[in-house]
């Protein structure tokens, strides 16, 4: 449900406990890797780049793609977006309940976590250090028109903005609006258009053009 501007409580549990087990034995294997000499610390930072900003991103692009040229696919992700996720092969822990908000001429949507960081990490990967923020998460609520004029996105006044309040129970993917000039691109290279942010609702993806 769209968030109402009113504070309310739900159960949320911290992605930091999600991922403690996980997150602890990385952090032991990177010490003693690292004090071993068999790992250049600087390495290890371009592997978490990596899935923070590329593989992970990668899956939700690829999920947006197929329900851009598939209309029976988008259907399905709007309906049980978990469920038509799924199809894809993309799953696991933060992925059992995500709802997939559309975008369309009248209406933008973003997501933001106000009480912690949930996340549908099986398709954005690593959130980003902004979206587990205290200014965002408060803003975003308070006023996400100016907030995405920070991120460089003016929308006209005619355009409602709908905020989605993830929780431990339901994350929100932004299915956003294909680009014009793309109607016969098949959906790879649709794909390279759809950025994480864009996912989030504080961008839109790339013009044609904008990447190769």
């Amino acid at each position: 449900m769209a968030h109402d501007h009113d504070h309310h409580d739900h159960d949320h549990h911290h992605e930091g406990s999600e991922l403690s087990d996980v997150a602890l034995r990385v952090r032991a294997l990177e010490t003693v890797l690292t004090q071993k000499g068999l790992v250049d610390p600087a390495a290890l930072d371009m592997i978490v780049d990596t899935y923070e900003t590329k593989v992970g991103p990668r899956n939700g692009a690829r999920v947006v793609a197929r329900a851009w040229i598939d209309p029976a696919f988008k259907a399905r992700l709007l309906e049980d977006g978990a469920k038509a996720i799924g199809e894809l092969g993309y799953g696991g822990r933060g992925g059992e309940h995500i709802a997939v908000v559309e975008n369309t001429s009248a209406v933008h949507n973003m997501v933001v976590c106000t009480l912690c960081s949930c996340y549908p990490w099986p398709v954005l990967g690593l959130p980003p250090v902004w979206y587990k923020s205290a200014p965002y998460r408060s803003r975003a609520v308070i006023d996400p028109r100016g907030v995405l004029k920070d991120f460089g996105v003016t929308l006209s006044d005619d355009v409602e903005i709908r905020v989605w309040d993830s929780t431990s129970e339901m994350r929100y993917l932004v299915l956003p609006m294909r680009p014009g000039g793309t109607e016969d691109w098949d959906e790879e290279k649709l794909a390279d258009l759809v950025t994480r942010d864009s996912m989030i609702g504080v961008s839109q993806p790339l013009a044609p053009g904008a990447r190769t």
